[in-house]
């Protein structure tokens, strides 16, 4: 069998595609230093040059009241909850205002599927946040909140995006993915799309000339064959609309959930699922490290497993942390874990552009002076 990974993990090394049966081989079969070294030799191959990235944004959850039931969540309430809210507009305006004098220059906006908002109501609130803030990316509203608006307002999928988009929406966000299987889907979730009419909102936002990120949340009931499932309908709706900037993926948290007793995946698990995906996803740039779920240790690991990317500073996070994640940096610290790796950090925005000053250039003039 070992001869066998070998050959795969140097296929995904030259930039020959993976199949399905080579990523099921490699999660049942690889050792994970094995993965570890063809990741990072894929990643360089993609990013040779000495930077690795962050960026600053803040996740603003405009509500918590959700009309799905999923059994991960912590963080949902339903209508009429004592716990229940819709973020009064001043104060989210506040956040954001808040983000930009950190430096930051996007939001991640997601709610639950609120059945009782209006749609004009979400238009609002976009044109409302671009018209203070003009020069605030607006990564919002995931594929299944776009799924819901589509259906609970009876409303073409392709016209739902528009109008957002010309409401103000930058970029959409890969929540909801979890496993694209949906086996895993219907008895993990009621009332949530299912993985075709996911991967359709991605597909007509592209069409529309929009970028979208996309996620993954494992470990819980799948199976091996169903993460690399995941992997294959991302790689395939990327060939077909190149419009996926990124890729991120993370470990279930399961304290408070209705799936508390799933154990949960260490770090061997994420660095182990990680790579494979920056093995097989040989069409998308860039993949994330999710500090947040494993730490900074493991997150910084995570760049030497696939991951060109530090992820967010991520000034305010609801869902994950409702489940007891507590893991929290400051920018300080994400940029000494890229310097520690031995990288440069350099900020980005969604779209994978640098927004700040080159430090090898600023070295280069200042040593010319």
């Amino acid at each position: 069998m070992s001869s066998t990974v070998d050959a795969i993990l140097r296929k995904a090394v030259d930039g020959e595609r993976l199949t399905f049966e080579d990523g099921v081989t490699l999660l049942e079969s690889a050792d994970l230093l094995s993965l570890g070294k063809a990741a990072n030799a894929v990643t360089k191959r993609l990013h040779p040059e000495p930077y690795r990235t962050y960026n600053i944004d803040r996740n603003i959850n405009y509500t918590n009241v959700c009309a799905a039931v999923c059994d991960f969540c912590a963080f949902y309430r339903k209508v009429g909850h004592g716990e229940a809210y819709v973020l009064e507009r001043d104060v989210l305006l506040k956040k954001i205002e808040e983000t930009v004098a950190l430096g930051g220059d996007q939001i991640l906006m997601q709610g639950g599927l609120h059945p009782e908002l209006p749609f004009e109501w979400y238009e609002e609130l976009l044109r409302d946040i671009k018209a203070k803030f003009p020069n605030v990316n607006i990564h919002g509203f995931s594929p299944p909140e776009i799924h819901f608006f589509s259906k609970l307002f009876r409303m073409p999928l392709k016209t739902v995006l528009a109008r957002l988009k010309a409401a103000g929406l930058g970029s959409l966000p890969g929540g909801g993915g979890e496993i694209l299987a949906d086996r895993v889907r219907k008895e993990i979730t009621r009332g949530k799309v299912l993985s075709d009419d996911w991967i359709n909102v991605h597909r007509v936002w592209h069409e529309l000339g929009g970028k979208s990120t996309a996620t993954m949340m494992f470990g819980h009931i799948e199976t091996l064959a169903e993460r690399i499932e995941h992997f294959d309908r991302v790689r395939r709706l990327q060939d077909e609309t190149g419009g996926l900037t990124a890729f991120i993926s993370w470990t279930f948290q399961p304290d408070h959930t209705d799936m508390a007793h799933v154990p949960a995946a260490g770090a061997f698990e994420y660095l182990r699922t990680q790579a494979i995906s920056r093995l097989y996803l040989d069409n998308i740039s860039n993949i994330q490290s999710s500090w947040v779920t494993q730490g900074a240790k493991i997150g910084q690991t995570a760049l030497y497993f696939g991951a060109n990317d530090m992820g967010s500073l991520m000034i305010e996070e609801n869902v994950v942390s409702s489940a007891g994640t507590v893991f929290h940096l400051s920018l300080e610290e994400i940029r000494r874990a890229i310097t520690e790796a031995g990288f440069i950090p350099r900020q980005r925005n969604v779209f994978y552009q640098y927004i700040d000053a080159d430090p090898l250039a600023t070295a280069s003039l200042a040593a010319a002076g």
